[in-house]
């Protein structure tokens, strides 16, 4: 039977958790301050601890810090209705087990709970990091708090610490140097230097000596020795973006550095010894790249100890509004304009909108979009996206299907439990009131265009526009 204490000064929370886990043969326990929190585990034993974030009397950060010291084997969930970037990376750094934001699911905080106390019976050690000062940047801030971006969170606590190599990966636009920023700002190397290195902007026959320097007379116009970006890194953070646009020549090099930590320049005999985290990230898919015979295998299991991919903006839209309303203000100041507010047009055109581009193409688009909005609220039809007008452009009917089924899979199991049995039913009425919509939006009100647009008569259009209590 797993001991539990739950720590959260709302009374009617932890009645519902301690009644629910108690159902579940646990034995369970509550407390509403720091203070009441500090005495029950020096009385009790615990072997899980559920922790808000806030609370009266204390920081749960500082709790946690506090807890894990005294209790380094127990496992500690961070509860908070405040999640940011830093909390949960912070948390997660800390030692915290895991990280849940309200309000939660019972099923979702039930199965934290079993993993937490199974870890705790296997005696697995959360690793007790020191804390670091916090970043804040300005463009330069991991926006978000979808659950994607919540478990991309948390890896980037449980490597920061570390000197492990990390493989950032991701579609074009999605934040790929942000994250390695991000580990270089809670990482020990944290004041050394950090170099990104954009391989696929460099020309192949300057990237080695860009990377590795050079010694005088090594070739034409190398007149005195160059330090290459390996060097001027030592004892700090070199991130090597889009490493699969790398030649095989210097991805060889590559692999030392990693392997043995060292290297010589181009032209010279001298080892050069070198202490540098290497962080990595591409777009591309290097399995791929390995079978084309363009990417060393022995370096791809070299890179790929700890992964964090990143999702498509497309695959988080809950966190498309808080974006716009970080960029709308970023930029906003930056521009001479009367600008002063959105309209919430904007983020419902927004979020229909399937962003190839991602983060990028995004702050782009809200950017641009500021310098030429003539008003003082930014509406939807000042929006410009970079590719004006297009849904997902699609080549055959098959790559249709595919984008479909990619659309609506990660979403079926929750669609599932929702609806139930009328699964079927109801997914089809939904989908047919968004298409009548769209229809009638797309031909301004023309019940006859619309109708034929969708391939249904006009008295089905005029049945389904009564039935949906739509607009005609």
């Amino acid at each position: 039977m797993g001991k539990i204490l739950i720590v959260d000064d709302d009374k009617s929370l932890c009645y519902f958790l301690t009644k629910a886990l108690s159902q579940k043969e646990y034995d369970v326990i509550s407390c509403h301050s720091a203070g009441e929190a500090a005495k029950a585990v020096s009385e009790r034993e615990t072997d899980l601890i559920l922790l808000d974030n806030k609370l009266p009397d204390r920081n749960g950060i500082e709790m946690l810090k506090e807890l894990k010291r005294e209790l380094p084997k127990v496992p500690i969930i961070i509860m908070t209705a405040f999640g940011t970037t830093e909390t949960a990376i912070e948390a997660m750094k800390l030692g915290a087990f895991d990280y849940i934001l309200k309000p939660f699911e019972l099923d979702d905080i039930s199965e934290l709970v079993a993993k937490g106390l199974e870890a705790h019976k296997l005696m697995n050690k959360a690793v007790a990091i020191p804390a670091m000062s916090e970043y804040r940047g300005d463009s330069d801030q991991i926006i978000g708090q979808s659950k994607a971006m919540q478990e991309v969170y948390k890896l980037i606590g449980q490597v920061a610490e570390s000197d492990l190599t990390v493989l950032i990966r991701g579609e074009s636009g999605t934040g790929k140097e942000l994250v390695a920023r991000a580990i270089y700002q809670h990482s020990k190397r944290k004041g050394r230097p950090f170099l990104a290195i954009n391989c696929a902007a460099i020309p192949e026959t300057l990237l080695e000596s860009e990377l590795f320097g050079y010694e005088k007379g090594a070739f034409t116009g190398a007149g005195k020795r160059r330090i290459g970006k390996f060097e001027q890194c030592d004892r700090g953070t070199i991130l090597l973006d889009e490493i699969g646009d790398m030649s095989l020549a210097t991805q060889a090099k590559i692999l030392r550095v990693l392997q043995e930590g060292e290297f010589e320049r181009i032209g010279g005999n001298e080892t050069v010894k070198v202490d540098v985290r290497v962080l990595t990230s591409t777009n591309r898919k290097l399995e791929d790249l390995i079978k084309q015979g363009k990417f060393r295998e022995d370096l791809y299991y070299r890179l790929k100890i700890m992964t964090i991919m990143l999702p498509p903006l497309r695959g988080r839209k809950e966190d498309i509004k808080e974006l716009t309303d970080y960029f709308f203000q970023l930029y906003k100041h930056h521009a001479s304009t009367r600008v002063s507010h959105i309209d919430a047009s904007v983020h419902e055109k927004l979020v229909c909108y399937h962003w190839p581009g991602n983060v990028r193409e995004l702050a782009n688009a809200i950017n641009r979009s500021i310098i030429l909005c003539k008003g003082e609220i930014l509406t939807a039809e000042d929006i410009v996206f970079d590719i004006e007008g297009e849904a997902v452009a699609f080549l055959n009917e098959e790559e249709l299907e595919n984008t479909l089924m990619k659309i609506f899979d990660p979403f079926f199991t929750e669609i599932l439990r929702f609806w139930g049995t009328g699964l079927h039913t109801n997914l089809l009425e939904k989908v047919e009131k968004f298409l009548v919509q769209k229809a009638m939006t797309e031909t301004k009100g023309n019940q006859v265009q619309a109708a034929k647009l969708l391939g249904i008569s006009r008295n089905t259009l005029r049945n389904r526009i009564d039935k949906y209590h739509l607009s005609s």
